[in-house]
């Protein structure tokens, strides 16, 4: 029977030992009743994996002594870094964007408030806003069996991700783009160290904005004549570079 696999912070490692607290603690001794002398696997944001012995539960916290450690194996097969560049949209939209996308393999997510984004956030929620998405992302990396978690980050604006983006491959959806297509522009490079693909909001990207990200390098294409809902987006683009680069 292979053993339990739950996805920590790397904090939470210290001189043999790691300590959980939180919603990890409340799921490995309330909700799986796990105790003293039971075996887990405990998977950090940077690949390594943790196998130990559970030695000590309180009342908030569970203490796990180590075993033994694997750092994360870096694959030369597998897709691209890819990097979901995702304008916030309405609702819970975002969550299921960060849930799907980590079950297909997105590297790390910078959400940013889009011109014409309906959802804010503003600075003094920011904090706890992403240690929510950051959640979802840990979640849906356990349940899926990733070793690594995908990180998410916020940008106040599309100026903001558009100048920060160094990665080797940079592609905006754009619903305005004619010539080129996604398939087209794919096909058109080899398989990149690193994407960033930009995503609009419900209600699209504003002009600024695409001549923002197309001044920083960023590619229009088009995802063919239908006009994708922002959350399937992401989720479509995902699925067409993991098959197009052997990451399914």
């Amino acid at each position: 029977m292979s053993l339990r696999r739950f996805m920590i912070n790397s904090s939470c490692l210290c001189d043999g030992y790691a300590v959980l607290e939180g919603e990890v603690f409340n799921h490995i001794v309330r909700v799986l009743r796990l105790g003293p002398g039971e075996s887990l696997q405990l998977a950090d944001e940077k690949g390594a994996v943790h196998s130990g012995v559970i030695d000590q539960v309180t009342k908030k916290s569970v203490r796990i002594t180590l075993l033994s450690s694997q750092a994360a194996v870096e694959s030369h097969s597998a897709a691209p870094r890819i990097t979901i560049c995702q304008a916030l949209p309405k609702g819970d939209r975002i969550d299921l964007i960060l849930q799907k996308c980590t079950e297909l393999g997105a590297h790390d997510f910078w959400l940013f408030g889009g011109r014409r984004s309906v959802a804010k956030v503003r600075e003094e929620q920011q904090t706890a806003k992403l240690d929510r998405w950051n959640r979802i992302t840990s979640e849906a990396a356990r349940q899926c069996g990733r070793n690594d978690i995908p990180q998410v980050s916020w940008r106040p604006n599309a100026l903001d991700a558009a100048s920060a983006a160094g990665q080797q491959l940079r592609l905006i959806l754009w619903e305005d783009e004619r010539e080129k297509s996604l398939k087209q522009t794919l096909s058109a490079h080899e398989k990149p160290a690193s994407v960033i693909v930009a995503i609009g909001p419900e209600g699209g990207f504003d002009p600024l904005e695409v001549k923002h990200f197309s001044q920083n390098g960023f590619q229009p294409v088009s995802l063919g004549s239908r006009i994708l809902r922002t959350e399937t987006a992401g989720i479509a683009i995902m699925a067409v570079m993991q098959y197009i680069w052997d990451g399914m």
